[in-house]
């Protein structure tokens, strides 16, 4: 089985603490492992020896599987598994985890395990004779001749995919061609996903009698979960892609690339893929830095990865762009990639400075091994998938559940009487609702439009936003302004449906109605309320604050000490403030106010 053993240790102290028998998958006894099956790649035979004579000396029952055999066949490449098996004395098979070859019935990796008997040779410790003992095996158990010229292709892409500036170039281009990709596509899945659990909201009002049960199941329970799962689509699809594009070997050279352009900021190229992983989500994210092998560098990752501007952010810049270039899409698309740019400049500004003090030291020289070109798996990036998105709805769908719960009751109570006005439309419907069905219909619309912005502003939520208004007044931020704020920290696209309920008593934003009004709310003093200045300060605030407190408890978990989690929350905020306020204030000053 695969287990997840959650220590803060680079994988190959991980690997010989296992070995050893020190640590043991949580559940299971402490003791050294039954069997190791070590797999090595059938192209690159010489290199993997050196890591079987390492496993050999535990003197622990081995097997040796050769993988990728179809694609050494292909390049010319043979190995002679019998007399490998006899000079290292252990089980040799042959194997393809692609095609299957060898590796269930019998002479397979599983029969092998399951008889699977300590070796009977020992290759030396030193390095140097280590690697000496690989080179000969090789040379004694290598069949035929890689066909001349093999490798051409090869190292032509290799000279392209690695140039300092073609790399670049090719890497942006994967890059835009990639994302397009996952929000074109995403976008059905999620639309699916939004009517499945609008209908069971729908539904369980409708079976259940009125009352808190009711609201906290179809409001609370069905709305947390549904806010949560609404995003897998893009999250499993970025993961798919991502799977894809490291089976083709390609991944490995755009880190290779991405280690110069981080190197600087106190990263390394094995932040890459953590980092890349974080536009769907900071969760996912944040937990694949493990991968990272130096632990400054991993630490740096961790801290930045929120900056990177995840799917929950997206429903909120296409608010706010929408409201700034409502008839001008092309400076609204602009705009949107701007926020792009700005969480990644701030994430690799952050990381630059926290290098520099609070995790000083020198970086680890990336040392990475360029696998060969192949055509990429579908099974094995739909497995790959698979795994994440079944942790993300374990690590993160549990605490935003919990969140969006709470944030239902701050929300809902206490209970409020509605506004006279409310009550008068209802009674001038019920009156007309014989003669002039339309009218009564639209009078009756209105009076719950106006009933749930009354409630929504006297509820607990609304009564901390006028609390924490002054905070938030530099910003250009109002008490309802404040209550999206507030709420948004148990999700950052919770803040779309607030502005919405506060402002037209309706969550459903995909109403041109609804937007219009959102266009056009005012202040308590007249005012408009969102103003290009305080549209463009929410902007800059969004892209930078953290406000997303499952992210914050993945962090003090995988950095191993809550004090960090602590240190992100901070350094984010201070610095969507200070950033906001000097943007509303210097348009303010502009007049853009």
């Amino acid at each position: 089985g695969v287990y997840s053993i959650e220590l803060e240790m680079a994988e190959a102290a991980l690997c010989r603490a296992v070995l050893a028998g020190e640590i043991a998958p949580r559940g299971e006894v402490v003791a050294p492992p039954d069997a190791i099956c070590v797999v090595i790649d059938a192209t690159d035979l010489g290199r993997g020896l050196v890591l079987v004579g390492e496993v050999l000396r535990r003197r622990l029952p081995t097997v040796v599987a050769i993988n990728m055999v179809d694609v050494a066949r292909r390049r010319g490449v043979h190995a002679d598994e019998k007399k490998l098996a006899d000079i290292l004395g252990c089980a040799v098979v042959v194997c393809s985890a692609r095609t299957g070859e060898g590796v269930v019935g019998a002479g397979g990796v599983r029969a092998a395990l399951a008889d699977a008997s300590i070796p009977n040779r020992t290759p030396p410790g030193d390095a140097r004779a280590l690697e000496r003992w690989a080179d000969e095996v090789f040379a004694a158990v290598a069949l035929g001749d890689e066909r001349e010229g093999a490798d051409t292709l090869t190292d032509r892409l290799d000279k392209a995919f690695t140039h300092p500036v073609l790399g670049v170039l090719i890497f942006a281009g994967v890059m835009t061609g990639l994302f397009y990709v996952l929000f074109k596509i995403a976008t059905y899945p999620m639309d699916l996903i939004d009517g499945v659990f609008s209908r069971l909201s729908d539904g369980a009002r409708s079976v259940m009698p009125e009352g808190v049960l009711a609201d906290l199941l179809a409001g609370g329970v069905i709305g947390g979960v549904g806010a949560t799962v609404i995003f897998l689509p893009q999250i499993c699809l970025l993961f798919f892609l991502i799977s894809l594009l490291e089976d083709t070997g390609y991944l490995a050279r755009a880190a290779f690339v991405m280690d110069r352009v981080l190197r600087p900021f106190g990263l390394s190229g094995h932040s890459f893929v953590p980092l890349l992983s974080s536009h769907a989500c900071a969760l996912p994210g944040i937990m694949s830095a493990r991968a990272v092998p130096d632990r400054r560098d991993r630490l740096a990752t961790i801290l930045v990865a929120p900056f990177m501007t995840c799917s929950a952010r997206i429903p909120v810049y296409v608010l706010l762009t929408s409201i700034l270039f409502h008839d001008r899409p092309v400076l609204g698309a602009v705009a949107f990639t701007g926020c792009y740019a700005l969480g990644i400049g701030a994430a690799l500004v952050s990381s630059m400075i926290a290098r520099r003090t609070i995790i000083r030291g020198k970086s680890r020289p990336m040392a990475l091994e360029l696998p060969g070109y192949k055509v990429p798996s579908i099974t094995t990036a739909f497995l790959a998938t698979l795994d994440r998105g079944v942790v993300f709805l374990k690590k993160a769908g549990t605490n935003i559940l919990a969140i969006s719960i709470v944030l239902w009751w701050l929300s809902s109570y206490p209970l409020v009487a509605p506004p006279p006005e409310a009550t008068a439309l209802r009674e001038q419907a019920a009156a007309i609702a014989t003669s002039d069905q339309v009218s009564a219909e639209a009078m009756s619309t209105e009076a719950d439009r106006l009933e749930a912005s009354h409630a929504t502003a006297r509820s607990f939520a609304g009564r901390l936003g006028r609390v924490i208004e002054p905070a938030l007044r530099p910003l250009g931020f109002d008490w309802q302004l404040s209550i999206g704020v507030v709420t948004s920290f148990a999700a950052r696209e919770v803040f779309v449906s607030t502005m919405s309920v506060i402002v037209t008593g309706s969550d459903d934003t995909e109403d041109a109605g609804v937007m219009e009004r959102l266009t056009l709310a005012k202040r308590a003093d007249g005012s408009p309320l969102f103003t290009p200045a305080v549209c463009w300060s929410l902007l800059v605030y969004y892209v930078l604050a953290m406000q997303c407190i499952p992210t914050l408890a993945v962090t003090a978990r995988e950095s191993g000490s809550v004090r960090w989690a602590l240190l992100q929350l901070a350094w984010m905020c201070s610095v969507a403030y200070v950033a906001a306020m000097l943007v509303y204030q210097v348009l303010r000053a502009l007049g853009r106010a």
